[in-house]
C-alpha cells in the first residue's frame, strides 16, 4: 500500500490554514497549536519570516524579494496570525521562532487565478473486480480504495460495464464523499481466423453513461441480457445490439473514411477510433490504456503507437500503469515527453489497473490528480480533457509526478502538507462504507453523521 502519505513532524503539532490561497492578494493566515503541550505562550513575541521558495537565498541573491520579517504574539484563542500578500505560483515557507527552543518551518502555496475554484482529488481510472478477473466484489473495492485516501475511481472490468454499476447501486442510500464514476475496459469481438478483423489494443472507458462493450454481443449481454438498466448510467444508450458480423462490418466502412498508412493495422487503428468516438458519445473519456504493457512481448508495436499519438483519437493517455517494471511506465514517460517535444500535447491520467484492493504490490501504485471545481463525473472529466490532471508514480518509496511542470510543483506540496491530512477522513470513511456494505449495525448512521467532512476540509485549506 502506497497511501496514505506520510505526515510531516510539523503538522502534528501545528495546523496551518488556508494552505492554498489565491496569487497577488493579501491572505490571512492562521497558525493553530493542535495541544497544550506545543501552545504559544501568551502575551509572547515570536518572529515570523516567510520565505519565498522560488527567490533564493538572502545571502545570495540580496536584491531579490526572498524574505520578509515580522514580530508576532498571540491572539486570545491561542494562535497566530498574520497578513500577506502572496506572489506568483510558488510554496512559501513560513517560519516561526522565540527566544527559547521554538523553530517551526510550514508551509503555504499561492496559484495563478486559473487554478482559484479547483480542488485537487485523487483518483483511479482503471481497476477490476471479481466481475472479471480481480479478487474482490465491487463495492468492496470501493470502500478499500476510499480507505487509502481516493476520491474516486472507475471500475473498468474486461468487457463489462454492469459491475461500475453495481458499485454505485450499493451506496444509493447513504451519502458518501467518494465518487464512483460508471466505467469498462473494452475488448470487442476479434475474428482471428481471417487474420484481419482483430483489435487487442485496450482501451478504457472512463464515465460514459452507456457501455460500449453491451453495443456488441459478447459477455456483458450474455451474463446480465441487453437491458438498458444493466448497460447504462440513466437508461439510455443505443437500441440495437450487434453480432459480430455487424460490428465488422461498421468497421470496415468507417475504415474507408480514414487514413490509415499501409504499415499500420486498418481495422485495428478503425476500431480504436470508432469506440473513442462512441465513448464521446456518451460524454464519457477515452482512455489509451498502458500501450508498453509487456506480455511476453509489447502488446502494441511502437509503430501503432506512433500513429495513435500523431492523430491522438484518444481523450487521455495512461502514461502510468500497474506494472511493476520499469518497461511500461518508463517508456510511457518517454513517450509523453518525446510527444511533447515534438509538438504533441494530450491529457494524462494515471492508474493502477489493479485487480487485488488489497495485499498486492500492484495495488495503489499509480493515481490520479485531477484540479476540479467539483469530485463529479462530468467535472473530472471536463478538467482532464482541458489538462488540469497529473500522474502520480508511487511504485518506488518516494513518490514520482508525470506531467506539466506547474502542476507537478504543486502536487509536491499537496502530497506533503495536504493530502496526509484527507487520507485521515479517507480512511474513516471507507471503513465505515465496508462496514455498511458488510451489514454491520450503526455503519449508515457513522456515514451520516460525518457527512460532509471533506468539504468543510477543502473550504478550510484552499482559500477560494
Amino acid at each position: 500500500m502506497k497511501h496514505p502519505w506520510p505526515l510531516s513532524t510539523e503538522l502534528h503539532y501545528y495546523d496551518i490554514y488556508p494552505k492554498v490561497i489565491p496569487a497577488g492578494k493579501v491572505s490571512e493566515i492562521t497558525v493553530k497549536p493542535l495541544g497544550a503541550h506545543v501552545a504559544f505562550a501568551p502575551d509572547t513575541t515570536y518572529h515570523l519570516a516567510v520565505c519565498p521558495f522560488d527567490e533564493g537565498t538572502p545571502r545570495n541573491y540580496p536584491k531579490r524579494k526572498n524574505r520578509f520579517e515580522y514580530d508576532v504574539r498571540p491572539g486570545e484563542d491561542g494562535c497566530i496570525r498574520f497578513s500577506f500578500e502572496f506572489f506568483g505560483e510558488q510554496q512559501f515557507y513560513i517560519r516561526l521562532k522565540d527566544d527559547k527552543k521554538l523553530d517551526l518551518e510550514l508551509s503555504v502555496y499561492s496559484i495563478f487565478e486559473d487554478l482559484v475554484g479547483r480542488y485537487p482529488f485523487i483518483g483511479d481510472l482503471h481497476i477490476h473486480t471479481n466481475r472479471s478477473d480481480g479478487r474482490q466484489a465491487p463495492a468492496i473495492v470501493c470502500a478499500n480504495y476510499r480507505k487509502t485516501g481516493y476520491d474516486f475511481f472507475a471500475i473498468t472490468d474486461h468487457r463489462r460495464y454492469y459491475p461500475s454499476l453495481e458499485a454505485i447501486e450499493a451506496y444509493k442510500d447513504v451519502p458518501i464523499e467518494f465518487t464512483i464514476v460508471p466505467g469498462e475496459e473494452i475488448h470487442l469481438p476479434c475474428n482471428h481466423e481471417d487474420g484481419y478483423h482483430i483489435n487487442d489494443v485496450h482501451l478504457i472507458n472512463f464515465g460514459s453513461e452507456y457501455s460500449i462493450n453491451a453495443l456488441i454481443e459478447g459477455d456483458h449481454v450474455k451474463e446480465v441480457g441487453g437491458d438498458k438498466g444493466r448497460r447504462s448510467l440513466f437508461g439510455s444508450c443505443p437500441d440495437k445490439i450487434m453480432t459480430s458480423e455487424e460490428y465488422f462490418a461498421l468497421i470496415d466502412e468507417h475504415t474507408k473514411g480514414l487514413e490509415i498508412p499501409d504499415n499500420i493495422e486498418p481495422f485495428a487503428y478503425a476500431s480504436c477510433h470508432w469506440i473513442f468516438n462512441e465513448i464521446r458519445k456518451g460524454n464519457g473519456l477515452g482512455v489509451f490504456a498502458h500501450p508498453y504493457w509487456v506480455s511476453n512481448v509489447l502488446q502494441v508495436p511502437p509503430e501503432f503507437v506512433e500513429f495513435m499519438m500523431e492523430t491522438q483519437p484518444f481523450d487521455a493517455f495512461e502514461v502510468l500503469g500497474g506494472e511493476l517494471n520499469y518497461e511500461q511506465n518508463g517508456f510511457q514517460t518517454h513517450q509523453y515527453y518525446e510527444d511533447r517535444i515534438k509538438g504533441r500535447h494530450y491529457p494524462i491520467v494515471g492508474s493502477t489497473d489493479s485487480h487485488s484492493s488489497v495485499n498486492s504490490d500492484k495495488s495503489h501504485i499509480c493515481s490520479t490528480i485531477v484540479f476540479s471545481p467539483e469530485n463529479e463525473r462530468t467535472a473530472l472529466i471536463a478538467s482532464i480533457k482541458d489538462f488540469y490532471s497529473i500522474a502520480v508514480d508511487t511504485i518506488s518509496e518516494e513518490f514520482r509526478l508525470v506531467g506539466e511542470m506547474r502542476f507537478a510543483r504543486y502536487a509536491c506540496f499537496l502530497l506533503q502538507e495536504f493530502f496526509p491530512l484527507h487520507d485521515d477522513l479517507c480512511y474513516e470513511e471507507g471503513r465505515a462504507m465496508k462496514d455498511y456494505v458488510c451489514g454491520d449495525l450503526g455503519a449508515k448512521e457513522l456515514l451520516e453523521a460525518i457527512s460532509g467532512r471533506m468539504k468543510t476540509q477543502r473550504e478550510k485549506y484552499f482559500a477560494f
